[in-house]
């Protein structure tokens, strides 16, 4: 990931190998780095670690003798439940580590010998991701809006858009009469919407012309990715359901699990309709903005497809088109 890295002072990475040639390697690696390592030869030593230090990211092995990574990463989700876990495998075991990454043990998996460049890159967005659920925590608004804008800078051509969203879906809201409480989530929800963007690179988010499928396919991994973060930091339901549904269809068809009509939250309809606005009406790096009435007839023209038809006629009606 490009950008400042938000690890903590305090926060450890623990890799956990018994070769120790291995854990000369990974000291070397980081030698120049601003992670702090911690190393253990084995299960035992790691949990004794991970007991007695903040460790934002641990990476094991897993054919140890004593005990496999994969149990040692499932006693550590146990032990310090945010800690992000990644297992180190050979092709032999590929399957173990897949079937760990899919019962949510493991957040990645490396083969063995590594890519230097990769096991850096998914070092760097495991202590991101850490260090974002810890601030997500912490939920106040200047908070959740602080963060909101990290993601914004990553994309010249977003500034200012999470307050847009915000703006338009609470005009939405509002006229729906939605209770406080209710207006307050869809708040923080458009804020933080495209929260799952800080795993997204750079070079993505800003190409200038068309995205291949590989990486569209990265796009649209953003809500999952952002709903797992905000799930973690035990965020409000709403906001999750905002950020993970928030690209899905009203006819069916989107992403990230192509449910339809009623059974995507009216909340992720609401920021949905506000955030394809929003998108209209700002320049971006494949086109310019649009204007207020050419936005608007765009958003009929995607009535009952895309978007539910009653709240772009909401929206519509507001903006005074």
């Amino acid at each position: 990931m490009a950008g400042e890295r938000m690890t903590g002072a305090e926060e450890h990475i623990l890799f956990v190998d018994d070769e120790r040639n291995i854990l000369k390697a990974v000291a070397r690696l980081l030698d120049d780095t601003p992670y702090r390592l911690l190393v253990a030869a084995n299960g035992v030593e790691a949990l004794d670690l991970v007991k007695n230090n903040i460790v934002s990211v641990v990476v094991s092995d897993n054919i140890m003798p004593g005990m496999l990574g994969v149990e040692l990463l499932a006693r550590i989700r146990t032990l310090s439940p945010d800690t992000i876990r990644i297992l180190l495998t050979g092709q032999a075991d590929l399957h173990t580590a897949i079937d760990a990454i899919n019962h949510g043990e493991v957040f990645r998996f490396l083969l063995k010998p590594w890519d230097n460049h990769e096991l850096l890159a998914v070092l760097r967005e495991a202590s991101d991701r850490f260090a974002l659920v810890n601030k997500l925590r912490r939920s106040d608004e200047a908070t959740l809006l602080s963060l909101a804008q990290t993601v914004e800078l990553k994309d010249a051509y977003t500034r200012g858009h999470c307050d847009n969203v915000a703006k338009y879906s609470l005009m939405i809201a509002e006229e729906l009469g939605l209770a406080d409480e209710v207006v307050e989530n869809i708040r923080h929800g458009s804020w933080l919407h495209d929260i799952g963007k800080i795993g997204v690179p750079e070079s993505i988010l800003n190409k200038n012309g068309p995205l291949t499928e590989e990486e569209f396919a990265v796009v649209r991994h953003h809500p999952r990715w952002g709903a797992d973060v905000a799930r973690q930091a035990r965020l409000h339901h709403t906001v999750i359901d905002i950020i993970l549904y928030h690209h899905e269809k009203f006819g069916g068809g989107g992403y990230p699990t192509g449910i339809s009509g009623e059974e995507i939250p009216l909340e992720a309809r609401i920021v949905g309709v506000a955030d394809v606005f929003d998108a209209l009406t700002t320049d971006r790096p494949y086109r310019e903005a649009y204007s207020i009435e050419k936005a608007c007839g765009i958003l009929n023209d995607m009535r009952g497809s895309s978007l539910e038809p009653r709240l772009v006629e909401i929206l519509i009606g507001k903006v005074g088109a």
